[in-house]
């Protein structure tokens, strides 16, 4: 099942509970990090660049449903305007 991507108007629910805060989320990262090193040898990631990601799989930790979830708007995001949508 494809999950579906999140966006600044969206979020997810669990169609089953009706859960809107609370999911375990599988995914896979291609990243480019800058590491970097003390003296003594320990690391540190100070810049990470996302190359590619993928949402494997969502469960929701409230009834433990897996790839039940949708995209539903944000509260709020319909009273924000389009700016190209503004003359």
């Amino acid at each position: 099942m494809t999950v579906p991507a999140l966006t600044a108007e969206t979020r997810w629910r669990c169609t089953l509970c009706g859960n809107l805060t609370r999911f375990d989320v599988t995914r896979s990262a291609r990243v480019t990090e800058f590491l970097h090193f003390d003296l003594a040898g320990e690391s540190k990631v100070e810049e990470t660049e996302v190359l590619s990601e993928t949402v494997e799989s969502v469960r929701c930790r409230w009834c433990n449903a897996v790839d039940q979830v949708e995209l539903v708007a944000r509260p709020g995001a319909e009273d924000v305007a389009d700016p190209a949508e503004q003359g």
